[in-house]
């Protein structure tokens, strides 16, 4: 069968390392790669399975979702880093290149992510079943690339290391408005609030789901007079700051809006403001959504290269201060998530269905992937107007970075406390 020849070729050519082993509809086993490691068998159910998986971008997903592709030895995880590892180094024909190049237009003019269409998208993915996130997410919901910042440290204590390593960055002082753009559920806002004194942080995001859940969060906390949640997208804020975070939302604003985004950031930020952007990177130069990953997870979105966002952000006039590379930190949020739904697979099953606990397996499975390979991982981008708004080193962020620390022991900061979460554990929102 064409089909056959066609996969064997392209497997042949792309699996050069480790042990991959591959069924085809018709019973044949075949291997690639040298032989090394742990043996990661797959099967493929049908002919019509395996034609469409010649695309494999636009089907692999969704023949994991519906039985096309079955494992038989390993994960999905274990299929996906193998495949990944060796993809990132496979020579491939000038055509595929020819394609990306195609496909890269095709992006570039598609419809553009304005207000209504990026509250869509928000809501598609973070307007899901709120208890869904409790399964796989640490207690504070922090839905972004950890900090392990010691090598024993587990999720929760490698979030809570995320958030001081980006306020430390922030060089904050007593009495500052802060923004937080992207909010989600409120967890560096908060903390924010926690460990500053009299600053006023304002957080900004789409979802009604984390807007309604930051909101009571806020509340609870005793903290709704100096954190304030709203339900607002970036381009309508009209107030100054003297600070501005971002973490984890950059992925959604578009190639297209990157001037408007940093024009905005410049437009809010105070004379001797400070800004921190923390996002995933596309560490091989700029590409393409995947097609599955756009229209099962993230509508509309995608990963930035740094040589995308780095122009943007100087011919707004704003200073590149500091940027920092995270490489295989978000690789390991990532496992941590995906072992932490699988172990909670049951309860997701009850939520949705066995196909949506397929999915959202081969999305964190194909997600670490990226990072594992060293396809994509994430920055830290610093930005000032003033090139005398920070200290002439980098020491205050290690001191900051340490006081921080020193203050969470002593306060045993959990953003979400013990009789918080039994509340929350309950109920959609409370």
């Amino acid at each position: 069968m064409l089909a056959n020849s066609i996969m064997d070729s392209v497997l042949r050519r792309c699996i050069c390392n480790g042990r991959l082993s591959l069924v085809y509809p018709d019973g044949t086993l075949r291997t690639y790669g040298n032989g090394e490691g742990e043996e990661v068998r797959a099967r493929i159910t049908s002919n019509r399975w395996l034609r469409r998986l010649l695309d494999a971008d636009r089907w692999l997903g969704e023949a994991y979702m519906d039985g096309g592709l079955i494992m038989e030895k390993g994960s999905i995880a274990d299929f996906m880093i193998l495949v990944m590892t060796n993809v990132r180094q496979a020579d491939y024909p000038v055509f595929v290149q020819w394609l990306d190049d195609f496909r890269r237009l095709a992006m570039r003019l598609r419809p553009r992510n304005n207000r209504r269409r990026a509250r869509r998208n928000v809501a598609h993915h973070y307007d899901l079943d709120s208890r869904l996130y409790e399964l796989f997410l640490d207690s504070d919901r922090q839905y972004s690339c950890a900090y392990f910042d010691d090598p024993g440290c587990d999720l929760e204590q490698a979030q809570l290391a995320k958030k001081r390593h980006l306020v430390a960055k922030l060089h904050i002082r007593p009495g500052q408005r802060i923004l937080d753009i992207g909010c989600g559920w409120g967890g560096m806002a908060l903390y924010l609030a926690q460990v500053y004194e009299d600053v006023h942080v304002v957080g900004i995001t789409l979802s009604t789901e984390q807007h309604e859940y930051a909101t009571a969060r806020a509340e609870r906390l005793g903290l709704s007079k100096r954190v304030e949640v709203r339900l607002q997208d970036y381009r309508d804020i009209s107030e100054r700051f003297d600070r501005i975070v971002s973490v984890g939302m950059f992925e959604h604003v578009g190639v297209a809006h990157y001037p408007a985004f940093f024009n905005k950031v410049r437009e809010l930020l105070a004379d001797d403001g400070v800004a921190v952007l923390h996002s995933i990177n596309r560490a091989d130069g700029p590409g393409v959504t995947s097609r599955w990953i756009d229209r099962y997870i993230f509508p509309g979105g995608y990963i930035p290269a740094m040589s995308e966002v780095l122009p943007a952000i100087e011919r707004t006039g704003l200073i590149v201060s500091d940027v920092e590379i995270l490489r295989l930190h978000y690789a390991d949020t990532l496992k941590a998530w995906r072992e932490r739904f699988m172990n909670r697979s049951i309860r997701a099953a009850e939520l949705y269905d066995d196909r949506f606990v397929r999915m959202w397996e081969f999305y964190l499975a194909a997600s670490e992937a990226m990072f594992r390979s060293g396809l994509m991982n994430n920055f830290q981008i610093q930005m000032v107007k003033d090139q005398a708004a920070l200290p002439l080193t980098r020491d205050y962020m290690f001191e900051e970075e340490r006081r921080l620390k020193q203050i969470d022991a002593r306060r045993h900061i959990r953003a979400v406390p013990s009789a918080e979460r039994h509340a929350t554990s309950s109920g959609r929102h409370e």
